[in-house]
């Protein structure tokens, strides 16, 4: 398994930005596709994006797609979610996820993940 820690989490106005960052040891990382999935007060967990293990585009949900951006940096072990214009309907824990089998198939099922970070609160403001 890969160890994943995130960061980067915090209070924001709506409207504003944050990027949340996530640190991977262990396993080579880079073979992996990697995950953020968030989740709301009551609500289930939910996919937000991922992306391959070579980079280039990410897959996202509808309801981050041209707000957020996933990029990953392998040869630091990091992978990154870009949030902009942000909502209050964006707050949430975040969590990144690696997928251990998959490493071109961006998968949205959070069974297909089996490495999680602790998680990032990410709370926005209205």
């Amino acid at each position: 398994q890969v160890q994943l820690v995130e960061s980067g989490g915090g209070l924001v106005q709506a409207g504003g930005s944050l990027t949340l960052s996530c640190a991977a040891s262990g396993r080579t990382f880079s073979f992996y596709v990697m995950g953020w999935f968030r989740q709301a007060p009551g609500k289930e967990r939910e996919f937000v994006g991922g992306i391959r293990w070579s980079g280039g585009s990410a897959y996202y949900a509808d309801s981050v797609k041209g707000r957020f951006t996933i990029y990953r940096d392998n040869a630091k072990n990091m992978m990154y979610l870009q949030m902009r214009s942000l909502k209050p309907e964006d707050t949430a824990v975040y969590y990144c996820a690696a997928d251990g089998v998959s490493r071109a198939v961006v998968r949205t099922s959070e069974r297909s993940y089996d490495s999680w970070g602790q998680g990032t609160q990410v709370t926005v403001s209205s």
